[in-house]
């Protein structure tokens, strides 16, 4: 079990919500697919409650950017799961596959795309390194997009890649802490320091500006005790692995 995997995901029940408007409880919900997804116990009725979701009430209820990150992380890792082990061919086009309308949430049809870069990445040009933000945004990213682009979810999505962060269950009410220990974990099994250069995942320099560019790395990497507080190291980036790998959960 997850070290992040708290009592709510041990249910294969669909949580009810203190809102007489809504049925399910969806952050809970997303954690629970996810949960049966790597147990391989009954989800579909899950599926069917995400697609059939009251918009106004799943918006009532993604109310503040810790829930948004935990709902969307567990939906995105949960779909990439699901879609790539029915038909793991999918994966030789990667650029198609993450672009395509896979994901119904809301009677809205969304791609991974959709999750990372626009809501999660509060609408961020997927090819700009992070330094560019959509001109044009839907009405539904923008109404379930994250307030503040929080460069640690990078560290929590797995794409499928053997390169991935390890999987996770996320709860809004920890989600702050799973994320720094998602970070820690991900950089200190990642990086390496040889002398004065520490080599660091491929990902910080696709998302450099998430992170601030090579500044804000070598930051990160001092807050999580990669390097010393007082190296300035040179910075090269590791291959990244795509080799597909499904079932990377967290221990």
């Amino acid at each position: 079990m997850s070290l992040f995997c708290f009592s709510n995901c041990h249910s294969n029940t669909m949580h009810k919500t203190s809102d007489s408007a809504a049925k399910f409880n969806y952050v809970n919900l997303a954690e629970n697919l996810l949960y049966n997804v790597r147990t391989n116990e009954p989800y579909h009725e899950m599926l069917d409650a995400l697609q059939t979701a009251d918009e106004p009430v799943l918006l009532k209820q993604l109310n503040t950017d810790d829930k948004r990150k935990a709902f969307w992380l567990n939906i995105y890792n949960a779909f990439i799961q699901l879609k790539l082990k029915v038909a793991p061919e999918q994966y030789k086009d990667r650029n198609s596959f993450f672009a395509k309308d896979l994901i119904t949430i809301a009677g809205h049809s969304l791609s991974f795309d959709d999750i990372e870069n626009g809501i999660l990445r509060h609408s961020k040009i997927k090819i700009s390194m992070g330094y560019l933000g959509k001109i044009f945004v839907g009405d539904f990213e923008k109404k379930f997009r994250v307030d503040t682009l929080d460069n640690r979810v990078h560290f929590a999505l797995n794409c499928g890649a053997k390169s991935c962060p390890p999987i996770a269950y996320y709860s809004a009410d920890k989600i702050d802490v799973q994320l720094n220990l998602a970070a820690s974990s991900y950089l200190l099994n990642e990086c390496k320091v040889e002398g004065n250069t520490v080599i660091v995942p491929k990902t910080l320099s696709w998302f450099s500006g998430d992170f601030g560019g090579k500044t804000g790395v070598i930051v990160l990497l001092k807050k999580y005790k990669v390097i010393p507080a007082a190296m300035q190291p040179d910075i090269k980036y590791l291959e990244y692995n795509w080799q597909l790998t499904l079932g990377s959960f967290e221990d």
